[in-house]
């Protein structure tokens, strides 16, 4: 692996996990140190997360992890609606429906499961499966790589605002809304239970991000 590659990956999972939380310096000095590289492949990585939308320029101060406003979050919705509506559309078209079947159970289980000695990082596992799933169906590679991007700052947004067990367990059952609607074959189902998720979640966040707002200098 290219030692750029290595960095890119090393920063990109640090922003996304919150280790580097937004507004954090990401000074060349300061990095290339602790990474243990040169300059020159940390610049690459840079650039390429600078692309994603994960770091951003911040006046004369060089570059920073890119905040998270509400405005950002509304942003993202609008197009996270218009990729993730159809993507479930064409999967409950083009589906195999075992995949579904067994995710539908797996879902319903974790469902059950959910409590306040819940390990969150593995129910966001099982739904990042169930979104690859939905990316695969959808059998289109554009459709992926746009949804690819997104979910990236989709996960950001798990850590700057709050896990609320009670928005986790209405999540729970609107994914099963979504997966009962492509196991079944319904476009048209699948486009309206995803469209209602992402309408609540958004509802949720927007409320975290306000009672939990972000620091001002955190934001671009």
């Amino acid at each position: 692996m290219r030692t750029s590659e290595r960095v890119y990956g090393l920063l990109r999972e640090e922003i996304l996990d919150g280790t580097l939380a937004p507004g954090a310096s990401l000074a060349e000095i300061e990095q290339s140190e602790r990474l243990g590289v040169s300059r020159t492949p940390l610049r690459e990585a840079l650039s390429r997360l600078q692309g994603d939308g994960l770091v951003a320029a911040r006046g004369g101060r060089g570059l920073v992890v890119a905040g998270l406003s509400l405005e950002d979050v509304r942003e993202l919705f609008e197009l996270r609606e218009a990729l993730e509506v159809k993507a479930a559309s064409l999967a409950a078209a083009r589906r195999d429906p075992g995949v579904f079947e067994g995710l539908r159970e797996e879902v319903r289980a974790a469902g059950e499961r959910l409590g306040p000695a819940t390990d969150l990082e593995d129910f966001y596992a099982l739904t990042g499966r169930m979104d690859a799933a939905i990316s695969e169906a959808a059998a289109n590679p554009y459709l992926e790589a746009a949804l690819r991007s997104v979910r990236a700052h989709v996960a950001r947004l798990r850590r700057v605002s709050r896990d609320d067990a009670s928005r986790l367990r209405e999540a729970t059952q609107e994914h099963l809304l979504i997966l009962d609607a492509i196991v079944d074959g319904s476009p048209t189902m699948a486009a309206h239970a995803t469209e209602l998720h992402l309408h609540r979640s958004l509802a949720s966040i927007v409320r975290s991000l306000g009672a939990h707002p972000v620091p001002e200098e955190s934001r671009q």
